[in-house]
């Protein structure tokens, strides 16, 4: 049971990284002046980006108690510093959606921002290119490198943290246009 949610979170988690491709291509095609696939993707979200954003901190969230709490893997330094990142995302972004509220979006695109340079750090510290500190030996077992999963050969926590820091900034950010007015009589525009 633990092992086979582990692979669907790692699935879902390999959905994101797909996801984050697709918005990352749309987003430097829009910067060379080719709209058209980011403005479908606008439209096709419109309305949902907060919604959307709390179903990534969700899943994150649910998925770190789940590592921790029921799979028995202990959470290092690192781990606790993107949960620091990640926790409030998924209660300030519920409510917000409740109450429609996308001005939120704008404060919050520092979060995933600083979650995300932790994860990255993480995944240096995993895989061996930075030394790890003194503290995070101590703070788990093996420290900030111990790999707890590593599915399909490259999806570990971090990754997937990653993954999810990426993905919350993408609809913050598409959810800040929102908040700024910059819907037409056709739909969303950006500027």
């Amino acid at each position: 049971m633990t092992h086979a949610l582990i692979v669907a979170l790692s699935v879902l988690g390999v959905v994101g990284q797909a996801l984050v491709g697709i918005l990352l291509l749309a987003g430097l095609l829009w910067l060379v002046r080719v709209h058209g696939p980011l403005a479908w993707i606008r439209a096709a979200v419109w309305g949902y980006e907060l919604w959307l954003v709390f179903l990534v901190s969700a899943i994150a969230t649910l998925g770190s108690l789940f590592f921790s709490e029921i799979a028995g893997f202990v959470p290092c330094e690192l781990c606790w510093y993107q949960r620091i990142a990640m926790y409030p995302l998924a209660i300030v972004t519920f409510l917000a959606a409740l109450a429609n509220d996308h001005r939120v979006a704008r404060y919050l695109l520092p979060l995933p921002l600083v979650g995300a340079g932790i994860s990255v750090y993480h995944l240096l510290v995993e895989n061996g290119v930075v030394e790890q500190r003194q503290a995070c030996l101590v703070s788990a077992p093996g420290g900030c490198a111990t790999k707890w999963i590593d599915e399909f050969g490259y999806v570990t926590i971090p990754g997937l943290a990653l993954t999810g820091f990426a993905l919350a900034f993408a609809f913050l950010l598409l959810a800040a246009f929102d908040a700024a007015g910059d819907e037409g009589a056709a739909g969303p525009q950006l500027p």
